[in-house]
């Protein structure tokens, strides 16, 4: 009898060649500057979540870029912000502590609008990094005609640093093959970390769960998004169709209404959108069932923001 453990072929990982670069870069900035929109710009996939709501990363996602000379291991994280709930601190400490555990920051800044408060906070936490610092001004497409005074309000932030500064669009790719350069020239040569194929380390329930949540930060505008919580409770894989059953926890029960709207209208909408992008995803037909939970209160309790995946990275 053939035992089933060689039935599994597990993903080979090549040796490097000479001057091979690698390492982990870690995307910070404040919320809603354009990292997720980065990241899946520079992997060419979507991995990450977008949405106009603020704080929509919740969780450090990693994804991966690999070509014939380097593999890059992006790091997108949270947005750094004040914090007013459990849920809140957990992913501004998660968010800092990618700051230690990455080998190059790119920091990520909105330059359509003028530097701020929140973005001097973020410089502050970088003073004491020993690890290489880039500058990324992200939006330059939506940057007025007076657009220097503005690049120039982030330079003065940063001019005792000597950081590089790159300007680029997240969202059109324009600069990015010179911020992709710039990266792999302040990485140190290394192996290969994952399979040269791989785009994230993140496993498929949980990109389901964050492609469903995204339908709900797009649909409800309302006070719903920061209280949404997606488990995905069970996939079923056939040959011709995968079935997905998802529960969406929500703090109250106002919320719940306005998550199923009107005769199941919202629910139904955002099961539609996020059943196309989850095809996607996955390359294949999908049934997809979301269910709505009522949990009190769980963005403050350790023991539902554990059971629900957000607990503090080391």
């Amino acid at each position: 009898m053939t035992d089933d453990i060689n039935q599994f072929v597990l993903p080979i990982i090549p040796i490097a060649p000479d001057g091979f670069k690698s390492g982990f870069v870690g995307i910070i900035g404040r919320p809603n500057v354009g990292k997720s929109t980065l990241m899946n710009q520079l992997v060419g996939q979507k991995i990450a979540i977008t949405s106009p709501v603020a704080q929509t990363t919740r969780n450090r996602l990693r994804g991966i870029l690999t070509t014939e000379k380097s593999q890059i291991i992006f790091v997108d994280t949270p947005g750094i912000h004040k914090p007013h709930h459990t849920l809140g601190k957990i992913i501004v400490k998660n968010a800092q502590a990618a700051i230690n555990s990455v080998d190059v920051i790119l920091l990520v800044v909105d330059s359509s609008v003028p530097s701020g408060g929140g973005d001097r906070y973020i410089i502050e936490l970088l003073e004491n990094t020993k690890n290489p610092v880039i500058l990324g001004l992200n939006k330059s497409d939506q940057q007025s005609s007076e657009y220097q005074p503005l690049d120039e309000s982030y330079g003065n932030l940063i001019k005792e640093y000597n950081w590089p500064i790159i300007k680029f669009s997240a969202l059109t790719g324009e600069g990015l093959e010179t911020l992709q350069n710039t990266l792999i020239e302040k990485l140190d040569p290394g192996p290969y970390y994952y399979p040269p194929d791989l785009v994230t380390d993140q496993p498929e329930r949980f990109i389901m769960g964050e492609l469903i949540r995204e339908q709900i930060l797009q649909l409800t505008r309302q006070e719903v998004p920061h209280s949404v919580a997606v488990v995905i409770e069970q996939v079923e894989e056939t040959p011709n169709i995968t079935r997905v059953f998802a529960a969406i926890n929500v703090e109250r029960s106002s919320q719940k209404g306005i998550i199923i709207g009107q005769q199941g209208s919202m629910l139904k909408a955002i099961g539609t959108a996020a059943r196309e992008q989850i095809q996607k995803l996955i390359a294949g037909e999908v049934y997809l069932k979301l269910f709505v939970k009522v949990e009190p209160k769980w963005r403050q309790s350790n023991l539902r923001l554990a059971e629900f995946g957000y607990r503090l990275e080391k």
